[in-house]
């Protein structure tokens, strides 16, 4: 999205915007009167939302105090204002000794933050609202940035509404008997969204809502095919799933998902070779499912979560796929930095919007010189955060390209024939183990491993 300035003063509205001067006035009283309210009220109100440029200075001040764990009375605020060089622009010691006279109860700190934090939100979506006006009125501005402008906008806003509290430990546990009572009887199949892949899901629970799951490997390994078949997979049990593809445009991957449905090859296809007809009614059931693809190139952690919570909206996406987070655009001092922020932004949208979310990444190319060519998390591409964030981490890797003709799995030693290894490298709610799929020459399609063995011989 085109980084577009502020063209609206809140000021230019021609009425006096939404405030509470005296339940300001009241609340900064209160904390002044009373230090130990703030702890009621800390994750309620930021400084910007008191109408008073002189309350916001105030607050600010009580709010330093606090961060540096010292309590603020009107000698300590008083002496801190000084300091920055602010005392004479909030009214002085005069303002702050008149503001403890308007102290009240400390028991009502909690409402007048609450109706400070309400008249600010009314002034944000008048300040939006003619904001996108003025926008819209101005022909220069291309009408796909006035609609992420007005998504991302809305968004933040609305995310200040939210306050989360604390639940007691007993409510906690009632909800995980719950959930578990359910599987029993068979009203859930998983916690999570499933898989689609039976050992996977009996070792991950599936993949769960607010959880970030990163998938891994060397270019060529079927990271893109793994999860374009948990798509698949996920979307044929009826959980919505949308694909984010900065790499593949939206036709390459829907011909890559025909050839594995079709049984012709991704060049087959290209080369416009199949039967017409065979070719609509291999796809039939591909129609009516709940996927949805977005190929927009080097999208932006903003444009993502937007677009991820209008699909939460309006088709109930339980899942997103992120192919792959190295292509993603953010903020940084170096390209280490950005992928940082790339991750914990994954991790963010998972919890915000309680879904699950898969990035999938690039492995280092190091791993190359090493002897059995098995990733490890160290060899995760240009950021630590990438192990630190994701909840669990899988890697893709296929020792049939790397001209290992046979290799040792579980306790038995297997043909590397289409076979794809995948090492669940971390779980945070499970096991560290690692299971075994089958695939096409074509990597078109990924199903279950089929030998004489079964992966019950794995450790659990």
């Amino acid at each position: 999205m085109t980084k577009l300035d502020s063209i609206t003063n809140l000021q230019e509205f021609g009425k006096v915007p939404p405030q509470a001067i005296d339940t300001e006035k009241a609340l900064l009283g209160t904390l002044l009167a009373y230090p130990d309210s703030i702890n009621d009220i800390i994750d309620i109100l930021i400084p910007e939302m008191f109408y008073r440029d002189s309350h916001q200075k105030i607050y600010n001040a009580i709010k330093g105090l606090f961060d540096r764990g010292e309590k603020s009375d009107l000698i300590t605020i008083t002496e801190y204002l000084r300091n920055l060089n602010e005392l004479d622009g909030t009214g002085g010691p005069i303002y702050l000794t008149k503001l403890i006279e308007l102290a009240s109860s400390f028991s009502m700190i909690e409402n007048y933050a609450l109706i400070i934090k309400q008249k600010y939100i009314a002034r944000e979506l008048i300040r939006f609202g003619t904001e996108l006006q003025n926008r819209s009125f101005d022909m220069m501005i291309d009408v796909s940035d006035l609609i992420e402008y007005a998504e991302t906008e809305l968004m933040g806003i609305t995310g200040k509404t939210v306050r989360k509290k604390y639940k007691p430990i007993s409510e906690i546990v009632d909800s995980v008997i719950n959930k578990i009572e359910k599987i029993q009887t068979g009203e859930i199949k998983l916690i999570g969204v499933p898989s689609g892949f039976t050992d996977l899901d009996r070792r991950t629970g599936g993949f769960k809502e607010k959880e970030y799951i990163l998938i891994a490997g060397r270019p060529s390994m079927g990271k893109t095919a793994l999860a374009l078949q948990i798509a698949k997979n996920c979307a044929l049990l009826k959980n919505p799933v949308a694909i984010f593809s900065c790499e593949m445009a939206e036709e390459e991957l829907g011909r890559r998902r025909l050839a594995g449905d079709s049984g012709k090859s991704n060049i087959e296809l290209l080369n416009g070779k199949g039967d017409i007809d065979e070719l609509l009614k291999a796809s039939e059931y591909l129609i009516g499912l709940p996927l949805y693809i977005d190929d927009t190139s080097a999208i932006s952690l903003i444009e993502l979560r937007a677009k991820t919570r209008r699909l939460v909206i309006e088709h109930g996406i339980k899942m997103i796929i992120v192919d792959y987070l190295q292509l993603m655009t953010s903020k940084g001092d170096s390209r280490e930095q950005e992928v940082a922020a790339i991750s914990r932004g994954l991790k963010s949208i998972a919890k915000d919007l309680n879904i699950a979310v898969i990035g999938i990444s690039q492995l280092n190319r190091r791993l190359e010189a090493t002897a059995d060519k098995r990733p490890n998390l160290s060899d995760l591409r240009e950021s630590g955060s990438l192990e630190q964030d994701a909840d669990i981490v899988l890697f893709v890797y296929r020792p049939e390209i790397y001209k290992i003709p046979e290799i040792k799995f579980g306790d038995s030693l297997v043909d590397t024939k289409n076979l794809i290894i995948v090492p669940i490298a971390k779980n945070r709610n499970g096991p560290v183990t690692e299971i075994a799929l089958q695939c096409n020459d074509s990597l078109t399609e990924i199903k279950e491993y089929i030998e004489e063995f079964e992966t019950q011989n794995q450790p659990f």
